[in-house]
């Protein structure tokens, strides 16, 4: 593929399905540059801009990112009204680019409990977006896994008291299907820039056998020849595997 960046290669024709990132870092990277910390949260909009449209460029069908956990909330309020202020920021400002690369945004989460503002950006940019057909953004907002199987199980429990679903007819599929990601694949590569080694609690059960790819490099500072990094290791790993 021409538009690699230099020193980089994969395979255009083994490319993953679906690929899970945690945008981790920008607090610190803030705090190393000394800068506030809401410069962090900007440039990770910057570098959440510069992965999409690789992953348009290069073919990938499903990104999905983790954008707000329900552990944000914990934050101080400060910093959690200017995170919704981003959220706002990005679904008003990326319009424009995400039509140009041809990507349809999906949100994933308990959006829905968002203030309004937020709420009603969100929904706006999925509209705006939906006629696109190439890649898909899955953006995770007020996401918790645990809370993402609380919910499936409650439907599924739900089903079994009104008698339309017998217990032993709870399959691993009948249960993904009540997952927010229903219907898509599961990922292939989790990358987590910023230096820490945990799924912190996103797609816990997605990513049963997904590959892990951590990084120590901040996720400001996250660009193309990273992801085409994390790419590439992801490949390496599946022939390793695939030759054993």
């Amino acid at each position: 593929m021409t538009d690699l960046p230099p020193g980089v290669s994969f395979d255009p024709t083994r490319m993953p399905r679906h690929i899970a990132l945690i945008m981790d870092g920008n607090r610190r990277w803030a705090k190393e540059h000394r800068l506030p910390f809401i410069e962090g949260h900007r440039r990770g909009i910057v570098a959440l801009r510069a992965i999409t449209r690789a992953a348009s460029d290069w073919g990938i069908p499903l990104l999905t990112v983790f954008g707000f956990s329900t552990e944000n909330w914990k934050r101080d309020s400060t910093e959690i009204s200017l995170l919704l202020d981003l959220c706002v920021y990005f679904a008003e400002n990326e319009l424009s680019e995400l039509h140009r690369n041809n990507v349809r945004v999906h949100v994933i989460g308990r959006y829905d409990l968002l203030p309004q503002a937020s709420r009603e950006a969100l929904d706006r940019l999925q509209a705006r977006t939906a006629a696109n057909t190439g890649l898909v953004l899955n953006l995770a907002v007020n996401y918790s896994a645990r809370t993402e199987m609380r919910d499936a199980v409650r439907a599924l429990a739900r089903e079994v008291r009104a008698g339309t679903l017998a217990p032993d007819a709870i399959t691993e599929e009948r249960l993904a299907s009540y997952l927010y990601t229903s219907r898509m694949p599961d990922p292939e590569i989790l990358i987590r820039p910023g230096g820490e080694s945990r799924l912190s609690n996103f797609l816990l059960y997605q990513a049963a056998y997904t590959e892990l790819i951590m990084t120590d490099r901040y996720w400001p500072d996250f660009g193309r020849v990273h992801f085409a990094a994390a790419i590439a290791e992801y490949q390496r790993r599946r022939s390793i595997a695939e030759s054993a």
